[in-house]
């Protein structure tokens, strides 16, 4: 036959072409949908682990001495109270000079568990030291 004819040879690359566009279509949507998701939670923890920091750096002593010391103690039991009414997963560290806030959270990835990835763990870190005013 003439023209637009298909060989035997021929048949199971239309199949092969579409399931690559499939492939690369999935792909594409899920690095857009679930990265996003990803960002947006990163943002989201970058805001709560530095309120929790700036919220606990608060407590300080020495100032009238020009030398602030965080209360390590109050510090850390305000940080840690801002993350349990959050309902977010952290740590705090304190010393006198500074308080750092850790947090975590697995975010779900629903695109990209189609193939495989069914979530991802983000984890970011703040600190605050006090600052002696005018």
């Amino acid at each position: 036959m003439a023209g637009g004819s298909m060989t035997r040879h021929d048949e199971g690359s239309v199949t092969a072409f579409v399931m690559a566009l499939l492939i690369v279509f999935v792909a594409s949507a899920g690095l857009a949908v679930d990265g996003g998701r990803l960002v947006a939670s990163r943002v989201e923890l970058l805001d709560h682990a530095e309120n929790a920091a700036r919220a606990a750096v608060q407590h300080v002593t020495n100032l009238r001495s020009g030398d602030p010391q965080v209360d390590v103690d109050r510090a850390r039991r305000t940080a840690e109270e801002y993350l349990r009414v959050h309902r977010v997963n952290g740590s705090v560290t304190s010393t006198r000079e500074s308080v750092t806030v850790t947090v975590t959270r697995d975010v779900s990835l629903t695109i990209l568990s189609m193939i495989g990835l069914s979530s991802r763990s983000v984890t970011v870190e703040r600190s605050a030291t006090p600052v002696p005013g005018p």
